[in-house]
């Protein structure tokens, strides 16, 4: 079985599609592993939803922030914004099935190796201070508070308080400091602040704050990390990680990673497949409370 990690597709179905013949995917022989955001921005997030579900246990799917963001607004917690291209999921007369479906997807998802290696696949990354171990256990949290009480969850979802970890977090704000850490944030200090208005490039080596992943000491070394949510890293494969989000719904190349998921993966361009439907985004900081 080969494994192939896909970043963020965004609604983007026939640029998908057209990716999957270049590699010669097939459902009965590969798996592939969804970094997350597989809806919003693009124009067929409806398709990309009922094709990855229907791949069974040959895909795997963690959580992004559009992901969520799609079951927020569709329990009535949180209006669509204007740039939103979820209509059809929404209206769909499947509409229940699916979102029944993403709504029990992971935040973390962890793939051993019989070595002893293993991968851990989430949207955004991890703070210096977790390991694996921790990763997964507060993902599992948020995992069972969405199937217990989902609206509840949604509900205090939004906003970017608490910005640092801390074991004596009350279940509310870890909650939320989980869920930014794992589908939104992109830079951290040392210590385990988070800045999630920071898009863009890096920020300047003098800055506190710097990519999750070039932190040290970083307790998930343990596992390799593969991630998506920063299109404008494009390709990564440094410190322990692998990056798979080129940007297609921004009309950039295409360039998810290829990789059995037992070596190091390499990069297969996939020239030519975007999905140009958006502006790019402006590489600067965003809004306080956004999901982005």
């Amino acid at each position: 079985m080969t494994r192939y990690a896909i970043g963020d597709v965004q609604g983007c179905n026939d640029e998908l599609q057209a990716l999957l013949a270049r590699l010669h995917f097939s459902a009965d022989r590969d798996q592939l592993y969804f970094v997350g955001d597989l809806v919003n921005r693009g124009p067929a997030s409806l398709h990309v939803l009922r094709f990855v579900r229907s791949l069974g246990d040959n895909a795997v799917v963690v959580l992004g922030n559009h992901d969520l963001h799609l079951l927020a607004v569709a329990h009535g917690v949180r209006r669509s914004r204007k740039s939103d291209t979820l209509d059809d999921v929404l209206a769909a007369p499947d509409r229940d099935t699916l979102l029944d479906w993403l709504i029990t997807r992971p935040l973390a998802h962890i793939h051993p190796h019989g070595d002893g290696r293993a991968d851990l696949v989430v949207h955004a990354g991890l703070v210096p201070q977790w390991t694996v171990g921790m990763t997964l256990a507060l993902a599992s949290e948020v995992e069972s508070a969405l199937r217990d009480d989902p609206s509840r969850v949604f509900d205090h979802m939004y906003g970017d308080e608490p910005d640092r970890w801390s074991d004596d977090l009350t279940e509310k704000d870890r909650l939320r400091f989980t869920i930014n850490v794992l589908t939104r944030r992109r830079v951290c200090t040392a210590d385990g602040r988070v800045d999630l208005k920071w898009k863009g490039k890096p920020p300047p080596s003098n800055s506190p704050y710097q990519p999750w992943f070039d932190i040290e000491p970083r307790e998930s070394r343990a596992a390799r990390v593969i991630f998506g949510h920063w299109s404008a890293l494009g390709f990564v494969q440094r410190n322990g990680v692998v990056g798979v989000d080129s940007g297609c719904v921004w009309a950039a190349l295409s360039r998810p990673s290829t990789s059995t998921l037992t070596g190091r993966p390499s990069l297969l361009p996939a020239a030519g497949i975007s999905c140009p439907t958006t502006d790019p985004p402006v590489p600067t900081r965003g809004r306080s409370g956004a999901i982005s």
